[in-house]
């Protein structure tokens, strides 16, 4: 085993755990700021109380978000040096962006949103926590358009090996990125529609009915992210078709170029023609496969393995399209079950508490085979992984920070998960009851 292999290794562990909080903040902090927006417009006090509940069930996953994040900043530097150097030029613009400007504004208004109740007026607090929401989804656009250059680098030029951005607009407004930030958003929608889901399932077999309104306003989110999904998935199977056919192959385990290719459910299972359909709106028309482009990149390259590893491709995409479509279907069914304001059946929340993982592996399953699949280049066409790692770091190095940060990640999930059960269980804090009129004593002149 080699220091790349560990090295990789390192960064899908922390990168995968980041990911889990970052959809979720995303989603959860535009729910929140959904329910103090009706708060404020109708003054009934349990939409108080949920904003108080869910905003602090926000604010455990943004912290550990902001701390797991972190380490994704040290990584570059410590094991991709190389990569760091060759894309700096690139990154530098839309990275400051991110920590200039949509961090910064999330973060200052987040902290006058948590401190500002009772001292700022109702309106300017209610503006804070919005405020706060558009600041994290301009962070992930910022990052996602970094991301979208690596696995179609556009407006840049190389320069004593190292790539030099020419135009900035052309970056930010990447065709992969226009594509992949509202599949990502409208998928952490739906990740953090299945939480509130299975939070108040949990919170309705307990019997408190203050959660049917949350739940609603859930199933709701997450079938309307559902149909974002599906579009933006679609328009990302047309670009992979053109600018990254090897990670299409893979996903769809297609070996040679094929002519009204099929889809493929599962081994064995397939649709036909239905992958050229997908791929560019034409049933007849060629797919290429894994052993043909790998022939002709090396014809372009030289020597080489241009494959990535086929397997984790092929299943991580059926874990995202099956556990993801399984999520939506639930909100769906459940838009039906409660229609009319009918009771949620009990069967239906216990339903809700269980798919919660489902969402979270569909949104792991849909990295893996976006980062995955683009090996093994860092930048596609211009910069290999195997090249990208840094040459001074030692097997044994990386292999005692891996085992520092497993670790500690560790600790940090049983932190999380302890402080997020412990805050449903106890539910939102009761109404604050009524002031007592003084009790009068008895007068001596009556």
């Amino acid at each position: 085993m080699e220091a790349l292999d560990l090295a990789r290794w390192q960064f899908g562990v922390t990168t995968v755990y980041h990911f889990l909080f970052v959809p979720l903040t995303i989603g959860l902090g535009v729910f929140v700021a959904g329910l103090q927006t009706a708060w404020h417009r109708t003054g009934k006090e349990h939409y108080l109380r949920l904003t108080k509940f869910f905003g602090k069930l926000f604010l455990i996953n943004f912290a550990m978000g902001v701390v797991t994040g972190i380490v994704q900043e040290f990584q570059f530097g410590m094991n991709w040096s190389e990569y760091s150097v060759f894309v700096g030029d690139v990154f530098g613009a839309p990275l400051a962006l991110e920590a200039l400007l949509a961090f910064f504004m999330e973060s200052t208004f987040l902290g006058l949103w948590i401190f500002g109740w009772d001292k700022l007026p109702k309106r300017v607090h209610l503006a804070t926590i919005w405020a706060a929401v558009i600041g994290s989804n301009l962070s992930a656009y910022f990052i996602l358009a970094a991301n979208a250059w690596m696995k179609h680098p556009v407006g840049y030029e190389v320069v004593d090996g190292r790539a030099r951005m020419t135009d900035l607009w052309a970056v930010l407004t990447n065709s992969t990125a226009l594509a992949q930030v509202p599949h990502v958003i409208a998928a952490s929608f739906i990740v953090a529609g299945g939480f509130v889901l299975a939070v108040s399932g949990h919170r309705l077999l307990r019997g408190d009915t203050t959660f049917r309104s949350p739940l609603r306003g859930a199933l709701v989110m997450t079938a309307i992210a559902g149909a974002v999904v599906a579009g933006s998935g679609d328009m990302s199977a047309k670009l992979m078709y053109e600018q990254q056919p090897m990670k299409l192959a893979a996903a769809e385990g297609l070996t040679h170029d094929t002519k009204g290719a099929p889809f493929h459910v599962l081994p064995g299972i397939e649709i036909p023609k239905l992958l050229s359909f997908l791929s560019t709106n034409d049933f007849e028309a060629t797919v290429q496969g894994s052993e043909d482009i790998q022939r002709r990149l090396e014809e372009k390259f030289g020597p080489g393995d241009y494959r990535p590893n086929q397997e984790v491709v092929f299943w991580s995409y059926r874990v995202m399209l099956g556990f993801g479509l399984s999520t939506v279907g639930l909100s769906v069914l459940g838009l039906w079950l409660t229609r009319r304001r009918r009771q949620v059946p009990p069967w239906y929340a216990k339903a809700l508490v269980l798919a919660l993982p489902l969402p979270l592996l569909a949104v792991i399953g849909g990295w893996l085979l976006s980062e995955i699949g683009r090996q093994p280049w860092t930048v596609a066409g211009e910069l290999l992984t195997a090249a990208s790692v840094s040459p001074g770091v030692s097997l044994a190095e990386v292999a005692t920070s891996l085992t520092l940060f497993t670790l500690l990640y560790g600790v940090l999930a049983l932190a999380e998960v302890v402080l997020l059960v412990r805050s449903v269980r106890k539910g939102p804090e009761l109404p604050s009851a009524p002031a007592a009129e003084p009790v009068r004593e008895p007068s001596l002149m009556y």
